[in-house]
């Protein structure tokens, strides 16, 4: 048998224990991260180079702390991005929406479109548009000084064509340069309403910056409210939005994008767990 290996069966089993979603994949990712290889590489790991900080990531992670701000990474589509305190940890529902962003733009008769992401955090959302749409040209929004950071150094890392501009602002007021002309705009606000605190699991909570959690108002809806008022300034006639928000959301949000603002085509759409994840609408031509 593999040293390493062993070792990371007993870690599965102490995350088992104690109610770890994903506990295999978690001693896995922290085994992988301490030793510098893939999941898939473990097992060539000799026994002499088993590294006892694995151990030292297990207890990390066993007190709560999110896997991703302990190996100081996040995997999201085809990125691998730096992340760690003070930067929302991207999620996969996420990557849904921005495959109907991507197919959306695809779709468009637009030599380079212009997109907007609004609220960027780690870039996750900008980066992959980027990337899988190459001619695309994304303009990423960030207020907080720290995600702003890590967004920044991932910008560097990754957008390798130079199709990211990143700017320190809030969504509300972001971007009146570009008003009236952006084709798409994209964004995953905060959107949990305070009453839900007791709900959210510890390791978010407790490590995901507050500002890309509680969303505002009784229904945490207000950061949601003030994309769709960025969105109607800044996109073009027939230009499109996508919105991300809880499952259990998707009604308010919906009407949130009303027809008397200019909104047309609104649409609830899910996620791969068949939960309303986001919405999308089109802004009138008339």
């Amino acid at each position: 048998m593999n040293l390493l290996l062993d070792e990371v069966a007993r870690a599965t089993a102490r995350f088992a224990e104690a109610g770890a979603p994903s506990p295999r994949a978690d001693a896995e990712e922290l085994a992988a991260a301490v030793h510098g290889v893939s999941r898939s590489e473990l097992h060539k790991v000799p026994d002499a180079a088993f590294d006892a900080r694995f151990w030292e990531y297990v207890a990390r992670r066993e007190a709560g702390e999110p896997l991703q701000h302990i190996t100081g990474r996040a995997f999201f589509r085809y990125l691998e991005l730096k992340v760690g305190p003070g930067v929302f940890v991207p999620r996969p529902e996420t990557e849904v929406m921005v495959g109907w962003a991507l197919e959306t733009l695809h779709g468009m008769d637009v030599r380079e479109p212009l997109v907007a992401d609004l609220g960027t955090g780690s870039a996750a959302i900008a980066l992959s548009i980027a990337q899988e749409a190459p001619s695309a040209r994304v303009h990423a929004v960030e207020k907080d000084p720290g995600a702003h950071a890590r967004a920044a150094r991932n910008i560097e890392d990754l957008d390798e064509r130079g199709q990211v501009r990143l700017h320190l602002a809030d969504l509300a007021s972001a971007l009146p340069e570009l008003d009236g002309q952006v084709d798409l705009v994209v964004s995953n606000p905060p959107y949990i309403p305070m009453s839900e605190w007791e709900h959210v699991p510890r390791d978010v909570r407790d490590h995901d910056p507050a500002a890309a959690l509680w969303g505002g108002g009784d229904d945490g809806l207000d950061a949601v409210r003030a994309v769709e008022r960025t969105a109607r300034r800044l996109l073009r006639p027939g230009g499109y939005v996508a919105v991300e928000h809880s499952d259990l959301q998707g009604n308010g949000v919906y009407w949130i994008f009303a027809e008397e603002n200019g909104w047309r085509d609104v649409r609830n759409r899910r996620d791969l767990t068949d939960r309303d994840r986001f919405v999308t609408a089109r802004l009138g031509t008339d």
